[in-house]
């Protein structure tokens, strides 16, 4: 991997800011590419109310991560350990980088490039402990690989029995919530709906 100069991210591309917490106001840095939307202030920081700001000590999934932005927020507030899986080996990149920009302790985080789906059929069994957050926010325009991974996140062994999913998209009207997650908050921003799931079993 070619190294990348201290303080700098990618040559090009496109910037996001963590709002809270440690890296509070750090850019960070990541290529443009067809469908890579970050979450907005606005949204993460409604998810973060709901949440507690604080995350001390929680294990947390980003399964689409993308940007990887709200994987750093909760790694900024605290958060013992963040998994960041990307189907892009480019964008995967950009998130190591952006890691080590921040200077994050390596036992804190783990990337794997790789799609959702490959993941979690082949990786979740090597997992260290129970994951107790996960964000689901994929391309804004595949509502499937939604449906999918909530579908998979039913039995899972690894999910903590009182875990949240945060699931954000553009037709969650369609989604069919699997038994044992009921919806504690939801809020809209522009074409997007936001909810945050929690499990109860």
């Amino acid at each position: 991997m070619p190294s990348t100069p201290k303080g700098r991210g990618p040559a090009r591309g496109e910037q996001v800011r963590i709002i809270g917490g440690e890296w509070r106001s750090r850019r960070l840095r990541f290529p443009s590419a067809r469908d890579l939307r970050p979450t907005p202030d606005r949204v993460r920081e409604t998810l973060f109310n709901w949440l507690g700001q604080g995350l001390p000590g929680w294990r947390v999934l980003d399964l689409f991560a993308g940007s990887g932005v709200l994987g750093m927020e909760a790694l900024s507030r605290g958060a013992a350990w963040v998994g960041f899986v990307e189907r892009s080996t480019r964008v995967a990149r950009a998130l190591e980088e952006n890691l080590a920009r921040l200077d994050a302790s390596p036992e804190r985080s783990s990337v794997w490039a790789m799609n959702a789906r490959h993941w979690l059929s082949a990786v979740p069994e090597t997992l260290d402990g129970p994951i107790d957050l996960v964000f689901l926010d994929p391309p804004f325009r595949q509502p499937d690989l939604l449906q999918g991974a909530l579908d998979a996140l039913v039995e899972a062994p690894w999910l903590a029995e009182d875990a949240r999913v945060f699931v954000e998209g553009a037709a969650l009207e369609s989604l069919r919530l699997p038994g044992g997650f009921v919806v504690s908050r939801e809020t809209r921003a522009g074409e997007s709906r936001s909810v945050l799931l929690e499990r109860r079993v």
